[in-house]
């Protein structure tokens, strides 16, 4: 996991004065705010429909930076059954873009993402593929500017814009509310390319593991559809040692490491 970065900010006459290289140093150390070698998590995913009926997923995730500084994941789907054995491998690459596969037992292989899907749904659920990216997405592919400050769950926060510099990201824009003294990301809004607000992302229930404040609630709503994804974390520990196979296409077929 990447390492923590200090942030500065200026108070000038009374008035508060960033230019836009101060937020992105913010936006970098608060997404880089945990300092560990590798982080695996178990955790209990909740869907919710328009008509407020839920279906619920266990899912296993693992994560690891390899020598080159590229951000990896797996995710492992434990249950139910319709979706058990279901397993997906993200790699964040260091120069830029992302590699992605994901192992369906229903077909049999592992099938490529396409950069195309990228804002597709995540196994039907309100996160995208970037969405599952989104807190490793290199800083410097978007342009970010202070708005304001404004206080979220009684702390002060920096309120910042980040616009992708090409483009090519799925969203126009993301609005996030990132604690001033502790870096905690509480909020993020993202909209289409049309500027109308799509998706809100909240993270809440934050907790010391093992020193690191750590949200244990993160929370997804869709708002045309009237929709929303929780993932509550059961389990969370930092540092323990994770096979360097896990984190390849045949571990995604196989579900062994070796």
């Amino acid at each position: 996991m990447k390492k923590f970065t200090m942030c500065i900010a200026f108070l000038l006459a009374g008035v508060f004065v960033m230019n836009a290289q101060d937020a992105a140093s913010i936006v970098d150390a608060a997404r880089n705010r945990i300092t560990s070698a590798t982080m695996s998590t178990r955790s209990r995913m909740v869907i919710t429909a328009k008509n407020g009926s839920t279906t619920e997923r266990l899912i296993d995730q693992y994560s690891k930076d390899d020598a080159q500084g590229n951000v990896r994941a797996v995710i492992v789907f434990q249950r139910p059954a319709n979706v058990a054995g279901t397993r997906f491998l993200t790699i964040d690459n260091a120069s830029g873009g992302s590699d992605r596969w994901i192992y369906l037992p229903s077909l049999g292989k592992v099938r490529r993402i396409a950069a195309s899907e990228s804002g597709g749904s995540f196994m039907g659920t309100d996160f995208s593929y970037d969405d599952i990216s989104a807190l490793s997405r290199d800083t410097n592919l978007d342009a970010h500017t202070l708005l304001r400050e404004e206080t979220v769950n009684g702390a002060s926060c920096y309120v910042i814009q980040s616009v992708s510099k090409d483009g090519s990201y799925q969203y126009s824009k993301t609005i996030s509310w990132i604690d001033k003294n502790k870096l905690l990301l509480y909020k993020s809004e993202m909209y289409d390319r049309r500027g109308a607000l799509i998706k809100v992302m909240e993270n809440s229930e934050y907790k010391d593991v093992q020193g690191r404040l750590t949200a244990m609630q993160t929370k997804v709503s869709t708002i045309a559809a009237g929709t929303s994804t929780t993932i509550y974390m059961e389990i969370v520990k930092y540092d323990d040692p994770i096979p360097e196979a896990v984190f390849t296409t045949a571990y995604l077929e196989t579900g062994r490491a070796r």
